[in-house]
């Protein structure tokens, strides 16, 4: 796009926001993807702008260091400890069993996205969906779009935003892929990259849930994560320590869920990144082992 056709859109830009706005053009280098010109004008021009400001926010955010890092990774396998993570809660490195590096446990990799948009009362609201009751794992659950990763996925963003278009018709051109947050482990040992995207124009978006696997595709404001409202728990205890599940009842549209355990965790930490406080309850987020061997069908309690 040539610098005339932008001139009318950098007139009509708050003063107070265009320094953010021009940062925002350049992404980090860690960012997942890089944000075209195009789809950022396509932002600000569909909305009051707090969306362009919560992409630089979150664009500054660096999760903790894990084991992608090639240094990082050479450094685990020497030592044979491992970052780990558990159900809903963020990684955090902690010792293992001395053990040759081809013999530890090593969970796949998955990908889901949160979905950010502006609703009608300018609060952040986040894509969910309620799976299929006939899928074989996780039925009938509350989750985020996303799935398990394949060879021909370029990066976690990828993998989140194709399995978005799986799943509910999501077309990734309509979101703004900001940053990914700290791996979670899922209950059947997936290790899930969570990937934050903005939808700056809601109405462009038609979901088309892909019946074999969603029954429903509804939203739900991100902030309710850090309330102690309509939330319970319960303490579960995996390798010897204890945690705790969350769970979150919602109703939207004469309809109710329940929100929780990995789905739940995962939105937890979104909220405390893009509201910058801590929840109003209590996270109990302990440390974690990972077995050097998994047998085969081992879940998370």
């Amino acid at each position: 796009m040539q610098l005339v056709h932008m001139l009318p859109l950098l007139r009509r830009t708050s003063t107070s926001l265009f320094p953010s706005i021009l940062s925002s053009l350049t992404p980090p280098s860690s960012s997942p993807l890089p944000i075209s010109l195009s789809k950022f004008i396509i932002m600000e021009t569909h909305n009051s702008g707090r969306l362009v400001v919560l992409a630089q926010q979150l664009r500054l955010y660096k999760p903790p260091p894990t084991s992608d890092d090639d240094e990082e990774e050479q450094r685990m396998e020497e030592s044979a400890e491992k970052v780990v993570a558990q159900v809903g809660f963020a990684e955090s490195a902690t010792s293992v069993a001395q053990v040759r590096p081809a013999e530890r446990f090593r969970p796949k990799r998955a990908a889901v996205l949160i979905c950010l948009f502006e609703g009608d009362n300018g609060e952040f609201r986040v894509i969910l969906t309620k799976r299929s009751s006939q899928l074989s794992t996780h039925s009938g659950e509350v989750s985020l779009p996303g799935g398990k990763a394949e060879e021909t996925d370029a990066n976690d963003a990828e993998t989140a935003t194709r399995e978005a278009k799986e799943e509910i018709g999501l077309d990734p051109s309509l979101v703004n892929v900001i940053t990914c947050l700290e791996p979670f482990l899922s209950k059947h040992l997936l290790r899930v990259i969570p990937v934050i995207g903005i939808l700056s124009n809601k109405k462009d978006f038609n979901p088309s849930p892909n019946a074999a696997e969603v029954e429903v595709v509804f939203d739900a404001p991100l902030e309710m994560f850090l309330k102690d409202e309509n939330r319970r728990c319960e303490e579960r205890v995996w390798m010897g320590d204890k945690y705790l599940i969350h769970y979150f009842d919602y109703e939207i549209n004469d309809k109710k869920y329940v929100i929780w355990g990995l789905t739940a965790g995962i939105l937890i930490r979104a909220a405390s990144i893009v509201y910058q406080k801590p929840p109003a309850f209590i996270e109990q987020n302990p440390k974690f082992k990972v077995p050097s061997a998994v047998p085969k069908d081992t879940t998370l309690p």
